[in-house]
């Protein structure tokens, strides 16, 4: 069975030329996004996607702007609003050393070097020079642990573990 993963929602229009208004969930924006790309729209119930290509991308505020072709009007444009943006596993294409998808992080638990929980990866921001991953405790209190080398000394997808070095200051 074909494997989806999510890059974005279609949250509204914006203006007349049939930009679509897209909440980002990917992790490589001008990746996904490049003019001639093919992603999948699923609209509520959909089993199968809908293929679409990327004319335009830009940004606006915290939103991707996106033009599709054939979808160059308002009118047109409308009928994906509520829409979820996808690719194929086949799509996600090949990643650096120490470079990992989104998917692949969410959910790991993150230890300490000497074996101490930390807890449960549950999101990913990308505020700037590097990520951050957001780490809720035992206690539900929220860690944000830099992605850099000084702090996360190993990083074991098989078994969805990352130990880390807390810096001073990091889990407090």
């Amino acid at each position: 069975m074909e494997k989806w993963f999510n890059v974005g929602k279609i949250v509204n229009t914006h203006g007349l030329q049939g930009e679509l208004r897209v909440l980002s969930k990917t992790d490589f924006p001008e990746k996904r996004y490049k003019r001639g790309n093919t992603l999948y729209v699923f609209m509520p119930g959909d089993q199968e996607g809908t293929p679409v290509t990327i004319e335009k991308h830009r940004q606006h505020k915290s939103f991707d702007l996106l033009t599709l072709k054939d979808y160059e009007n308002i009118n047109k444009a409308e009928a994906l609003k509520g829409g979820i943006l996808k690719i194929r596993e086949s799509q996600l294409g090949q990643l650096e050393e120490n470079e990992y998808f989104f998917h692949e992080i969410i959910g790991c638990s993150v230890k300490t070097l000497e074996e101490e929980e930390i807890g449960t990866v549950k999101e990913i921001l990308t505020p700037g020079a590097n990520d951050v991953w957001v780490v809720k405790g035992k206690a539900g209190k929220e860690h944000y642990i830099p992605y850099i080398e000084d702090v996360v000394k190993k990083v074991d997808i098989a078994n969805k573990v990352i130990f880390i070095e807390p810096m001073e200051g990091l889990l407090s």
